[in-house]
C-alpha cells in the first residue's frame, strides 16, 4: 500500500495528498505533518518507511469538504485520491491484491464547485494571463457558473482588472511567473504556473474548438493570439486539475476595455466598493446596496458594481428596467416573492456537469424553472421595457424539461443519490416492483419476529440487522440456554454470543434476507440509472437553462434596485455623453444608512455642480478635519458610480456626463513589505492618476501633500491641481488645508472655491456639514484636538504657538523664528487654566423645570419668561 502510495505521490508533489482508506481520508511522511499543523488535528505514526516511522493523519471522508476550504485558505492544494474498486473486486486479481487508487481532481482555489466552498453571492474566477509576441490578454471563467471570458489586456493594466475581478487564482506561463509574483501579492491570489506549452495559441485553438465542438473560433468572434492562448492554458489548467472531467463553460465572451469605467485598485480600496475596511461586505457599497433575492442577482450585482459601464444606451436600458420596476410596486413584491425561492441554476447545473450532484441539483433544476416560468408570467406585458423584455425571453421553454422532473422526483430528494429515495412512486415501473417487494420484506420480517415470539414463548425475542450479521434474532443471554437446547436448537442455528446478548439464525430467515436484500440493492440501482438519465436530460439543454438563469439574474437585480431605492428614497439620474457633472441634494448612501442605524441623525445632503459650461470642472474643497470634506469627494464618486451601473443614486437630482475613469486619493498608509512611507504611497497614487486621466475622467483627491513637509507638500498640491487643469482637464474634487491654494481660483477659469461650513461657540467648532461656495478662513485643528479629548494644557499651549506662528507670519518670516525661540516652555508657566463655562438667564430656569408638572397654562407662562430672559 505505501509503495503505491508513493508513486501517486510522485505524481502530484505540489499537493497534499487525500489518500482515500475507506471512510478516511489518509496523509503520510511531510503530508501529514503539515496537514496536521494547519487542520490542528492529531499527528500520529504507522508502520516504518527506511526505518524510520511514517508519520500519519487523516480526516473523515464524508467532512472532507470543510478540512479542502482550511486548506485552500492557507495556500495548500489538495490531491483527491480515491478507490476506483471495492476490496472485493482487488481480491479477484489475487489475495493480496491492493486496491486500485486513482488521483480523481486537484482541489484548487479557483477550481471549487462545492456550495459548502464558495460564497454564493459571489463569483469565483479562475484566470490565466497570456503573452504572445507583444500582445497580452486576460482570460477568466467561473467554473462553479460556466461564465467564461476573455479580454486584451496589456501588463501595465494587469493589476486594475485582477483589482476588478478578484480571482481566486491566477494561471501565467513558468516564463512570466517571476515577473508577476510580486504584481499578484498585493491582491492576495494564489499564483500558478504552466509549461509554456500550455501557452501554446495553436494547440490553444484546437483545445477551445474540441470544447466546443466547433471547427473554428470563428463562430465565437475575431480573438488574437494572446487571447486564444489564455483561453487555451485555462482549458489545459482545468483538463489537469478535474482529471478529463470539464465543467460546463458558456461560450467566451470578448469584453472591451473601452466599454467599463476604468477604476484602479487604490480608488476600489478607498471607496470600498465590494470590501468594507474589515475587508468583508460589511460598509462596503455592495453590503448597502444588495436587496437581490437570488445567488445570480447577487453576483451580477457585484459585477455591475465592479465595471459600471460607459456606454449610455446601455446604462439607458438599465435605468429604464429599474424605473418599471419602481412604478408597480405592487408587481415588484410579487416578483421578488417569486424571486425568493428560486435556486441558484447555474451551481446546480456545474455541479451536475462535473459529475459531483446529486439528486437536490436535480430538484435546484425543476424548481428554478418552475419559478421562471411563473416570473415570465408576472412579467409579460407591452409596457415592459426592452432589457426585461430580453430577460423574459429566456425564461421559458423548459414545459418538457419540468414536466420530466415533477413527475420523476420526490418534493424533497435526500442530498446523495446513493441513498436512495428519491425517485417518485409510479414513475418507473420496475423499481415501484423492487420497493413493494423490499418494503413488504420489511413487513414479513415484523411476522417472523411475532411467530419465532409464539414458538420460543420468549417475549423479549428481536429480529435485527447489522450490516456484519445482516438479519439476526437476539435474545438476552438468560432465555439463550433454552434456545440452545431441543428442541428449539434445531430450527435456531446459533451464530453469536456477545457480553449480555446471544443471536441466532434459521434457515427461513436467511433466505427472506437473501430476497430483501436484492430487492433493496435492485431498487437502489434503478434510481442511480434514473439519476444519469435525468442528469443527460438536464445536461442537454444546459445552454438554454443558462439563458434562463442570466434572464433571472437580470429581473432580479432590477427589481432588487427599485427596492433599494423606493425605501432609501433615490431618483433617478439623468446620464448622457455631455461632460456634465451636475449632483442635487447628494448624499452618502454608506454613512446615510449608518447614521440612521446608529444614532437617527439625518445626513445633511449638498450639491456638487463640476459642469464646465456653467462654471468650474474643479472644485478646491477647504475647512476643518471632521467636517465632512472625505465623505463629500466620496459620495459624488459614488454617485457617478451608481448612475453608469444603472441604478438610482442618493440625490434630489442627478445629471451625470459618461465617466471614463474614477480615481480616488483618499487616505494613506505605510507599505511596510515594500518599504514604502505613507507619502511615498501617495505620490505612487498621484502619479497614477496625473499619469492616466483624461477630460472625461472624475478624480477625487484629499490633502495631496500632507506627509512632508509644510512648503514641499504645498508646492506638490498646487502643481498637481494646475496639471489637473491644463493638462488631464478631468472633473475633479480637491481637498485641502493649504489655504494659500485658494487664490488659483483667481488665476484657473476652470477652478472654483468650496467650504464646509462650520460655527464658532464660546471656543469650541460646530460641524454644520454643509459645503458651500467660498473659502475657509482656517483649518479649526486645535478644536478638533481639543474634541478629540486632548489634554487641557495640551490645548492651552497649542493656542498659545498657534498665535505666535500667526503673528509670525503677520508680521515676515525673519520675525517667526524669533517669536517661537521666544515662547515660554511648558514648565516655564503654568498652562491657563480653561476658563468656566458661562451659563445664560435661560439655562438656568431651565434647570429649575420640571415639564411633565407643567400645565398648558403655565407652559405658555413659562415661554414668556423665557422669551424675556433671552432679551437681558
Amino acid at each position: 500500500m505505501m509503495a503505491q502510495y508513493l508513486e501517486i505521490k510522485a505524481e502530484h508533489e505540489g499537493a497534499l495528498l487525500f489518500y482515500r482508506m475507506g471512510d478516511f481520508y489518509e496523509m503520510f511522511f511531510d503530508d501529514a505533518v503539515a496537514a496536521a499543523e494547519a487542520l490542528d488535528i492529531a499527528l500520529t505514526k504507522r508502520g516504518k518507511h527506511d526505518g524510520n516511522d511514517i508519520p500519519m493523519c487523516g480526516v473523515p471522508h464524508h467532512a472532507a469538504e470543510g478540512y479542502f476550504l482550511t486548506l485552500i485558505r492557507k495556500g495548500f492544494r489538495v490531491a483527491v485520491c480515491e478507490q476506483m474498486e471495492s476490496p472485493a473486486e482487488a481480491k479477484k486479481r489475487g489475495h493480496k491484491s491492493v486496491v486500485r487508487r486513482e488521483v480523481v481532481r486537484l482541489v484548487t482555489p479557483g477550481t471549487l464547485t462545492e456550495d459548502s466552498l464558495l460564497e454564493a453571492r459571489r463569483h469565483n474566477y479562475l484566470a490565466a494571463f497570456a503573452e504572445v509576441r507583444d500582445a497580452q490578454a486576460l482570460a477568466w471563467v467561473d467554473i462553479s457558473t460556466g461564465a467564461f471570458h476573455v479580454m486584451p489586456l496589456p501588463l501595465v493594466r494587469l493589476g486594475p482588472e485582477l483589482a476588478r475581478l478578484s480571482p481566486s487564482e491566477l494561471v501565467v506561463s513558468e516564463s512570466k511567473e517571476g515577473e508577476l509574483r510580486g504584481l499578484v501579492a498585493d491582491f492576495d491570489i494564489a499564483l500558478t504556473e504552466l509549461s509554456r506549452a500550455s501557452f501554446d495559441s495553436t494547440s490553444a485553438e484546437k483545445r477551445i474548438c474540441e470544447l466546443f465542438s466547433i471547427a473554428t473560433l470563428d463562430a465565437f468572434g475575431n480573438f488574437s493570439r494572446a487571447e486564444v492562448s489564455a483561453m487555451g492554458a485555462l482549458i489545459n489548467y482545468l483538463e489537469i486539475t478535474q482529471k478529463g472531467k470539464l465543467p460546463l463553460l458558456r461560450p467566451p465572451q470578448k469584453e472591451n476595455e473601452a466599454r467599463t469605467v476604468q477604476i484602479d485598485a487604490a480608488t476600489r480600496r478607498n471607496l470600498e466598493l465590494t470590501h468594507g475596511l474589515n475587508g468583508g461586505r460589511a460598509g462596503s457599497l455592495l453590503g448597502l446596496m444588495d436587496r437581490t433575492q437570488t445567488a445570480a442577482g447577487a453576483r451580477l450585482l457585484e459585477r455591475r458594481i465592479s465595471s459600471p459601464s460607459r456606454v449610455s444606451q446601455t446604462i439607458g436600458r438599465r435605468l429604464d428596467a429599474v424605473s418599471y420596476a419602481f412604478e408597480n410596486s405592487r408587481l415588484r413584491q410579487d416578483v421578488r416573492d417569486t424571486l425568493r425561492k428560486t435556486p441558484d441554476l447555474d451551481r446546480a447545473l456545474s455541479r451536475l456537469a462535473l459529475d459531483r450532484g446529486g439528486p437536490r441539483d436535480l430538484a435546484a433544476i425543476r424548481n428554478g424553472l418552475a419559478e421562471a416560468e411563473r416570473l415570465a408570467q408576472q412579467t409579460q406585458g407591452s409596457a415592459l421595457p426592452e432589457l426585461m423584455q430580453d430577460a423574459a425571453k429566456g425564461l421559458v421553454g423548459h414545459d418538457a424539461l419540468i414536466t420530466l422532473l415533477e413527475e420523476a422526483l420526490i418534493a424533497e430528494p435526500p442530498l446523495l443519490a446513493r441513498d436512495g429515495g428519491f425517485i417518485a412512486s409510479g414513475f418507473d415501473s420496475e423499481l415501484d416492483e423492487s420497493r413493494k417487494l423490499r418494503d413488504e420484506g420489511r413487513s414479513v420480517i415484523a411476522a417472523m419476529q411475532v411467530q419465532f415470539v409464539s414458538d420460543t414463548g420468549i417475549s423479549a425475542l428481536k429480529i435485527k440487522h447489522n450490516n456484519v450479521l445482516g438479519y439476526f434474532i437476539e435474545t438476552t443471554a438468560t432465555h439463550a440456554e433454552k434456545m440452545l437446547s431441543p428442541p428449539l436448537s434445531e430450527k435456531f442455528i446459533h451464530r453469536q454470543t456477545t457480553a449480555n446478548q446471544v443471536r441466532f439464525t434459521t434457515v427461513e430467515l436467511s433466505e427472506m434476507e437473501t430476497k430483501i436484500l436484492n430487492a433493496g440493492n435492485h431498487a437502489l440501482e434503478i434510481e442511480k440509472r434514473l439519476y444519469e438519465k435525468l442528469r443527460g436530460a438536464i445536461l442537454e439543454r444546459s445552454a438554454e437553462i443558462g439563458v434562463t438563469s442570466t434572464g433571472i439574474a437580470e429581473v432580479d437585480l432590477a427589481f432588487a434596485l427599485a427596492e433599494l431605492a423606493a425605501v432609501e428614497n433615490w431618483v433617478r439620474p439623468k446620464v448622457d455623453d455631455s461632460r456634465a457633472f451636475n449632483i442635487e441634494g447628494g448624499r452618502h448612501p454608506v454613512v446615510e444608512r449608518a447614521l440612521s442605524q446608529q444614532s437617527g441623525d439625518p445626513f445633511i445632503a449638498n450639491h456638487c455642480d463640476l459642469t464646465a459650461e456653467r462654471g468650474a470642472n474643479i472644485w478646491l474643497l477647504t475647512g476643518p478635519n471632521m467636517a465632512g470634506k472625505s465623505t463629500f469627494l466620496r459620495q459624488n464618486a459614488l454617485i457617478a458610480l451608481m448612475a453608469q451601473m444603472g441604478s438610482f443614486v442618493p440625490a434630489t437630482s442627478a445629471h451625470i456626463g459618461i465617466v471614463s475613469q474614477l480615481f480616488s486619493r483618499v487616505g494613506a498608509s505605510d507599505d511596510l513589505a515594500r518599504g514604502r512611507s505613507t507619502f511615498m504611497v501617495e505620490m505612487v497614487e498621484t502619479a497614477a492618476i496625473l499619469n492616466q486621466a483624461d477630460d472625461r475622467a472624475l478624480v477625487i483627491l484629499d490633502e495631496i501633500g500632507r506627509g512632508t513637509a509644510t512648503y514641499d507638500g504645498l508646492s506638490i498640491a498646487w502643481a498637481t491641481l494646475e496639471h489637473l487643469h491644463d493638462v488631464n482637464k478631468s472633473r475633479a474634487l480637491f481637498a485641502t488645508h493649504y489655504h494659500e491654494m485658494t487664490g488659483l481660483s483667481a488665476k484657473l477659469d476652470g477652478v472654483d472655491n468650496a467650504t464646509v461650513a462650520v460655527k464658532e461657540w464660546e471656543g469650541e467648532v460646530i460641524f454644520l456639514h454643509e459645503v458651500r461656495k467660498g473659502a475657509a478662513d482656517r483649518s479649526y485643528g486645535v478644536q478638533v484636538a481639543q474634541l478629540a479629548g486632548l489634554p487641557d494644557s495640551v490645548i492651552a499651549r497649542a493656542r498659545v504657538v498657534l498665535e505666535a506662528l500667526e503673528k509670525g507670519e503677520r508680521e515676515g518670516g525673519a520675525k517667526q523664528k524669533t517669536l517661537i525661540d521666544d515662547l515660554p516652555l511648558f514648565s516655564a508657566i503654568p498652562a491657563p487654566a480653561p476658563q468656566p463655562v458661562k451659563t445664560s438667564a435661560v439655562e438656568e430656569k431651565l434647570k429649575e423645570v420640571s415639564p411633565d408638572e407643567l400645565t398648558p397654562r403655565e407652559a405658555l407662562d413659562l415661554l414668556y419668561k423665557l422669551k424675556e430672559a433671552a432679551r437681558s
